[in-house]
């Protein structure tokens, strides 16, 4: 790859401090941003004027079942306790490798699309491995930097087989995944998406936390949706130390505060899904719990079965409810108005360097310093909606859409140009997620009048 300079651009390096926007040029060379700063050049770089744009970080999207992606909008009406049996019960059984293929692939270019440039694939639907190597290759194909969460399926018991709580983690699986993805570790890294406490026995909630610190991997569950299965877990779990950053929760809407006190203390991460959250029944995302303690949570997608996977209209779901909260407690108080407690900037960081930051890689991306990878997204700041800038963080997180985001450039690669994916196949890759989706649906039995 020949170098890349952009030129006088607005830069939201999300460093923190004076260094948080700055206007100047970044160099690329190779995967990695070699230089930024004024006045750069180099002779044989490819030049990108970035005097109408705002360059921000990759965003990082530190959640989402990819492999849902061809059942977009059938769930949007659904309730949890509906979602899980249609779903989990019903139509992920009906996959075959190649529909978690064409799921993903195309779930991933989306992500590219809408400036995520980090995916965390929670992937719970892989009773093969030949699923599970689908999946996979359409993360390699789709370009995108990615973490596998490698889970497993929660169908209905069969008679004679235990159900899937009773069943540990497949250690055999994660020895070959081991192998199998070494050569990607700069761009797919390996993870466990497990049950945990909400969703299996005590027994195989220990074995499979257990397996994860082994490895040196993450382990990541729900935690909420319906009554626990285990309830003295985390108890167990916290008694056993086997806390700490490796652990990541998903949800933890129904966590008590002196458990996330003691969570946040043993430096376990959060993980946030707002829009899925406020409307499966969870209750309020934990985003100001969170910051009373001094932490701060990632934020993922979820499920494009019922809901948008931007990751901008996440942040900002987020940010929303976060300050309606507070401005009910402050009216509670007999207060009204006043400062917000939660920023713009905020936002943009659960997006960004909290995702990092639930990866353990903030040292490679979610900022934009030297040596750091190349993962930049370029957003056209004279877009109308955009029109006047005041505040470029606060643009990006409350009017920023999909549509502004112009060039999307993962490991030092363009991925998007000029406002269009850099594919030649989206027309037949999109036909194909078509067929599969409607096939499923078919085998299940759900009709278009099922769906509201």
């Amino acid at each position: 790859m020949s170098p890349v300079l952009i030129r006088d651009a607005t830069v939201l390096t999300m460093r923190g401090g004076a260094d948080d926007v700055i206007r100047g040029d970044i160099l690329v060379e190779g995967d990695r941003i070699a230089a930024v700063g004024a006045g750069l050049s180099d002779a044989d770089a490819e030049v990108v004027d970035g005097r109408r744009m705002i360059v921000m970080p990759g965003l990082v999207n530190a959640h989402m079942h990819t492999w849902q992606t061809a059942l977009r909008s059938i769930s949007s009406n659904w309730t949890f306790p509906e979602y899980a049996r249609w779903m989990h019960a019903g139509l992920a059984t009906r996959f075959r490798p190649r529909d978690i293929h064409i799921a993903t692939l195309v779930g991933a270019l989306n992500q590219l699309d809408c400036g995520a440039t980090t995916l965390v694939d929670w992937c719970h639907n892989n009773p093969t491995p030949d699923h599970t190597d689908a999946a996979i290759a359409a993360l390699r194909a789709s370009g995108i930097r990615a973490a596998f969460l490698h889970g497993t399926p929660k169908p209905d018991p069969r008679p004679g087989e235990p159900p899937y709580w009773e069943t540990p983690h497949p250690r055999r699986e994660i020895e070959r995944l081991r192998v199998e993805l070494q050569p990607d570790a700069g761009m797919i890294s390996l993870g466990l998406a497990v049950l945990g406490p909400h969703y299996a026995t005590l027994e195989v909630t220990l074995q499979d936390f257990r397996l994860a610190q082994e490895f040196g991997l993450i382990a990541s569950m729900h935690q909420g949706g319906g009554p626990p299965r285990n309830p003295e877990g985390w108890a167990r779990l916290e008694a056993e130390g086997l806390l700490n950053r490796l652990v990541n929760i998903v949800h933890g809407n129904d966590l008590s505060d002196a458990q996330i006190e003691r969570f946040v203390a043993l430096d376990v991460r959060f993980t946030v899904t707002p829009e899925s959250e406020l409307i499966s029944g969870h209750g309020h995302p934990i985003i100001g719990r969170l910051r009373d303690l001094g932490a701060r949570a990632s934020i993922g997608a979820d499920i494009e079965s019922a809901h948008s996977g931007d990751m901008l209209t996440a942040a900002r779901t987020a940010l929303t409810h976060q300050r309606a909260l507070d401005n009910i407690e402050a009216r509670a108080r007999g207060t009204f108005g006043g400062k917000a407690r939660l920023s713009a900037r905020d936002a943009l960081a659960w997006i960004t360097v909290e995702g990092a930051r639930m990866l353990g890689q903030e040292d490679r991306i979610g900022s934009i310093a030297v040596g750091k990878q190349a993962d930049l997204v370029l957003i056209r700041a004279d877009a109308l909606n955009l029109q006047p800038i005041h505040d470029p963080i606060s643009s990006v997180v409350m009017q920023s859409n999909p549509s502004n985001i112009d060039s999307v450039m993962v490991a030092g690669a363009w991925r998007k140009r000029h406002g269009r994916l850099l594919r030649d196949d989206l027309a037949a890759l999109v036909e194909e997620l078509g067929e599969s989706g409607r096939r499923i649906s078919r085998e299940v039995g759900l009709q278009p009048a099922d769906l509201h």
